[in-house]
């Protein structure tokens, strides 16, 4: 049976324990636990009960159980509710959904357009150093009045 590597549809179950780094091309479903990274061209999908100690670098990914370490995607971070994430993640796309708990940074850039610097706000002065020259002069206090 010829198949394109492509469109392979692969499976890890929650008794797969790894070590290392897993590379797939296609896709892969992985319910089990991993220490290492994950890379490929194609689409992650970690189950339930998933929990990998280690970095995601994939075309697309659909995050669910544990994860600690960053997540890089091509295409798009799907993190589904109950997963927990403690990392940095980096995608065009993203969507989180309510009751994640996430800890990290986020990089999310459709159009993977360079940051500029933000206008002045309008009718603001420059903030300056004050000196004896321009330091407002304190109101004298008054004394003896009862």
């Amino acid at each position: 049976m010829n198949t394109p590597v492509s469109n392979s549809k692969n499976v890890l179950n929650s008794d797969v324990e790894l070590k290392g780094t897993l590379k797939f091309s296609g896709d892969l479903t992985f319910d089990g636990k991993i220490e290492g990274d994950i890379n490929s061209d194609g689409t992650l999908n970690l189950g339930d009960n998933a929990i990998l100690k280690g970095n995601i670098n994939v075309n697309s990914v659909v995050v669910r159980g544990k994860v600690n370490g960053n997540v890089a995607a091509k295409e798009k971070i799907d993190i589904k509710s109950k997963a927990e994430l403690f990392g940095d993640i980096r995608a065009p796309k993203l969507v989180i959904e309510e009751g994640v708990t996430f800890v990290g940074k986020t990089e999310v850039n459709p159009s993977k357009a360079t940051p500029a610097v933000p206008p002045p706000l309008r009718g603001a002065e420059p903030t300056r150093p004050q000196t004896e020259a321009t330091r407002p002069m304190a109101e004298p206090a008054l004394a003896g009045r009862k």
